[in-house]
């Protein structure tokens, strides 16, 4: 049976894939798209609780972790958030800033994704769900690929495979494995922006609290972020727990800083010197859900008047609301992870081209890579970027 003969090979229809088919479909290259899950852009329909968090207009190298931070700088340049906005505004789709810069779509996931697989379609890329690739043998002219649809020949092939985030979508490690194939180093993956458990003595303050959220700073191994923390029947989640949770390591400390608009020790002593009479729970209750405010009180102190509070019992209680210290069982894993920390070691990868410098013709974009993004559109933004800057020399 004779190969197909694509100009590229594109392994993974995702956010990367689907912009550099459609990319190098554009410029007039023959393009083969294989997707081993039935559907393409799967992590797409369930983004941004299905409205599609699909960049931010903030995008910075400074919001993206790898252990080479310069790697992500020149892709990002050349393909920035406004020139995906414009291909969204091109396709009518009506998105909204929620805050600090990030954009969602006014209607459904769906709307992104379905503008990528037209883009695809009217360049001419072929498209194969349901195809899975069983190997790939370097030959003089570039791959042969052992596929679902038969023998594939090209002298360009993309690692579009993403990471191992959310296995019920599909997710393999079939990327890193081709990485390790041809040479690269992958460096150690784990769960990234992702939940953490609690299994000691607060985990009956976390369940009773469940669906509760509030105000507050994550900090851990010097990094801060502000944004909701949110209890659960498992332990914590909300946007500055998922943000943390990429910088912690098992046994570490979380430090919770539930007061971050107030000095804390200043505001309870204005409190105590304005609401002498008022209970703690009930000063509380001015920043926490009633709720909280009275199991705060009651199971991290005694709730009193203010006025009957001595200044080291004032300091005490600040110190527990401005720096509540947690230290985490564990995470929920890649069962719930939005992204995957670490992959393949981008030392070996062009930041120009996403070329492996191990093997020509070999391509890595996208999430495979030691490449992640803060929480907000940054994991998209680098889907978008890296996709492009592939598909420009493939």
């Amino acid at each position: 049976m004779d190969a197909r003969a694509p100009d590229v090979v594109i392994i993974g229809a995702g956010a990367a894939g689907l912009m550099c088919a459609l990319t190098a479909a554009k410029r007039g290259r023959q393009v083969l798209l294989l997707e081993h899950a039935n559907k393409a852009g799967k992590k797409i329909l369930m983004s941004g609780g299905g409205r599609c968090n699909f960049t931010n207009m903030y995008t910075e190298p400074e919001n993206f972790s790898s252990q080479n931070p310069h790697f992500c700088k020149s892709a990002l340049a050349r393909y920035t958030p406004w020139d995906f906005i414009a291909m969204v505004s091109e396709h009518g789709i009506a998105y909204h800033e929620k805050k600090l810069g990030q954009l969602f779509c006014d209607e459904k996931s769906k709307a992104i994704r379905d503008m990528l697989l037209a883009e695809c379609e009217r360049a001419g890329v072929e498209l194969h769900l349901s195809t899975a690739v069983q190997q790939i043998d370097r030959t003089e002219a570039g791959y042969l690929l052992s596929t679902d649809i038969g023998p594939v020949a090209s002298p360009s092939v993309v690692i579009a495979t993403g990471g191992l985030s959310i296995p019920t979508l599909g997710a393999t490690g079939f990327g890193y494995e081709i990485a390790r194939q041809f040479g690269h180093t992958v460096l150690p993956t784990r769960a990234g922006l992702v939940p953490f458990i609690i299994t000691d003595q607060l985990k009956d303050l976390c369940t009773e609290l469940s669906g509760t959220s509030a105000d507050a700073v994550a900090s851990c191994n010097g990094e801060s972020f502000r944004e909701n923390i949110l209890f659960t029947h498992r332990g914590l989640s909300g946007p500055a727990i998922l943000q943390i949770s990429s910088f912690w390591q098992l046994g570490d400390a979380v430090t919770i800083n539930l007061l971050p608009d107030h000095d804390a020790l200043e505001w309870l002593q204005a409190q105590q010197a304005a609401r002498p009479n008022s209970e703690l729970k009930t000063v509380l209750a001015e920043v926490f859900t009633k709720k909280m405010a009275g199991l705060l009180a009651d199971r991290w102190f005694v709730s009193k008047p203010m006025k009957r509070y001595t200044a080291a019992e004032l300091r005490d209680i600040a110190d527990t609301l401005g720096a509540w210290q947690v230290v985490p069982a564990g995470t929920e894993g890649y069962r719930t992870a939005e992204v995957t920390l670490g992959g393949v070691d981008t030392r070996d990868v062009s930041s120009k081209t996403m070329e492996s410098l191990k093997s020509p013709g070999l391509y890595f974009i996208g999430e495979v890579l030691d490449v992640t993004g803060h929480l907000g559109g940054f994991n998209f933004q680098w889907a978008w970027a890296s996709g492009h800057a592939a598909a420009q020399y493939v």
